[in-house]
């Protein structure tokens, strides 16, 4: 309990007084999630919706493989991106290898399975209810896609808060292909596994308050933007 409390004082005091490490952390967590999300996301939303409208020999296959694809272990992840990154890699002239770019690759790998997926779930059950509809106004496919996008907008905001929570927490993955190098890229979670490792449990707690701080901050924020909890609409 001392060290919890500690951990409490030091998140408290962190940011009561503009770390300027703790925000500059903070940041990067930030801008590293939100961009893996939003190219995840492209990715994945549009692919959940075709697989949700088309038919094909191999769909059930195609489905389960992606759902398989969702438990992808983020050390695996990393090691294939870092071999990918590294100067014998065929990306190694690229240049990527231990900066947030390589960190935003690892996790839009680790992201766009698990968004694509739950996306599909929730169209499928939409395009049951409008593939009559659809069929009968002699729509395209990509018109299909484009309309069940569009009114399931609310819902899929549940696959994009899902991505954005596996990702802020993600450690394994970043730490091999970013190295945790300080004010290069370094991030919350590697910097709670540094203060671990180095026994400053009440540092590394206290940045784990001020991570679910942030991590709940920003689905509240989504939550507001989007109107998806209002007065009379359940």
């Amino acid at each position: 309990m001392l060290e919890i409390w500690q951990g409490i004082q030091a998140a408290f005091w962190l940011i009561v007084t503009f770390d300027a490490d703790l925000y500059e952390i903070a940041a990067r967590s930030l801008f590293v999630t939100c961009s893996a999300v939003a190219i995840a996301a492209l990715v994945g939303l549009p692919l959940g919706a075709w697989l949700a409208v088309s038919r094909y020999r191999f769909r059930r296959f195609v489905i389960a493989m992606l759902n398989a694809l969702m438990g992808l272990p983020p050390v695996v992840v990393g090691l294939v991106v870092y071999l990918m990154l590294s100067r014998s890699g065929p990306f190694g002239v690229m240049g990527l290898l231990f900066t947030p770019w390589a960190m935003i690759i690892a996790q839009v790998i680790i992201l766009t399975p698990l968004i694509a997926s739950i996306a599909h779930q929730s169209i499928r059950d939409l395009w049951a209810e409008y593939h009559d509809l659809l069929i009968s106004l002699n729509t395209t496919r990509s018109q299909r896609i484009k309309t069940l996008l569009w009114d399931s907008r609310r819902a899929l905001l549940t696959a994009a808060l899902a991505g954005f929570g596996r990702g802020i927490g993600e450690v394994g993955a970043i730490m091999i292909v970013g190295g945790n190098i300080d004010h290069v890229t370094r991030v919350m979670t590697t910097a709670i596994a540094l203060e671990t490792s180095k026994g400053d449990f009440a540092l590394a707690i206290g940045l784990g308050f001020v991570l679910i701080g942030l991590a709940i901050a920003v689905n509240l924020a989504l939550h507001v933007l989007s109107g998806t909890e209002v007065r009379d609409r359940w």
